[in-house]
């Protein structure tokens, strides 16, 4: 029993070749219109941003960071813009895209007549959700350095920070997937990913809130992404992400353990 266990835990490299080929089977399905789920997760944050950043912003003026460095509203904003950003494309792909293949496609039924496992086809979503996530944050960092919002250098260190937390919203999408029972569902974190995206430091320092309500929004996983990449962007960042990067990678591996476990319960039944 052990010889027949064990070298399924160990053969790392065909697990990974097993993830990406649903990733590819993900590819091949959509190739022809996934630019247009491109354009349409870029343009929603970038409108906030000149919207909120650059327009609100002319009368907000520039804000004193915790720290005591003074930057333009559209610098404070854009970051977290980011954070959104790479939150919403791994989502989408990790929740209702991925819970209509499960539950109503039935394609993971067929997949696992193969030599596929469920965390194999939750890591091949995961780095599936994680294209699209990490194609939204390259295409805003590249506007923020042309708007001026943050240099070149820190904008290829944003990128990783950002695709870390796409990774980490991904994981969580599929544990969330795996436990709704209906379309319905969807409207309740639908509201959960709204509320997020205003009280996570998005468009206010945390230190404007209450003293309660501050200890809430820096314990939620939107504003520790949001924490991070400004950090970066604005040239803040300290020994304070450290805490944001073990917080993000505990999101991911929780999520995809919980998710895969789900996932099996769920198909094995």
């Amino acid at each position: 029993m052990v010889s027949l266990v064990l070298p399924r835990l160990v053969d790392v490299a065909a697990a990974s070749r097993r993830s990406v080929s649903v990733a590819e089977r993900n590819i091949a399905a959509l190739r022809s219109v996934y630019w247009l789920l491109l354009i349409s997760g870029f343009v929603e944050p970038l409108l906030y941003l000149l919207s909120i950043g650059v327009g609100v912003g002319a009368l907000v003026g520039d804000l004193t960071l915790a720290g005591g460095e003074v930057v333009s509203y559209a610098a404070f904003v854009a970051p977290a813009m980011l954070a959104s950003s790479a939150m919403t494309g791994a989502l989408a792909e990790t929740t209702f895209n991925f819970f209509g293949k499960m539950k109503y496609m039935k394609l993971y039924d067929g997949v696992i007549a193969t030599p596929v496992q469920p965390f194999e086809i939750a890591l091949g979503e995961l780095g599936w959700a994680m294209l699209r996530g990490s194609a939204y944050s390259a295409a805003f960092l590249v506007v923020m350095v042309v708007m001026d919002l943050t240099t070149a250098a820190r904008a290829l260190v944003a990128f990783p920070a950002a695709v870390l937390v796409g990774f980490a919203f991904g994981a969580l999408g599929m544990t969330v997937s795996t436990l709704m029972r209906s379309w319905q569902d969807f409207d309740l974190m639908g509201s959960a990913q709204f509320t997020l995206f205003l009280f996570s430091g998005t468009f206010v320092p945390a230190e404007a809130y209450p003293s309660v309500l501050r200890w809430v929004v820096e314990v939620t996983p939107l504003y520790r992404a949001v924490h991070l990449i400004r950090g970066v962007c604005v040239g803040t960042a300290g020994w304070s992400w450290l805490l944001d990067v073990l917080y993000l990678l505990a999101v991911l591996l929780v999520g995809l353990l919980v998710a895969s476990r789900r996932m099996g319960r769920l198909l094995y039944k």
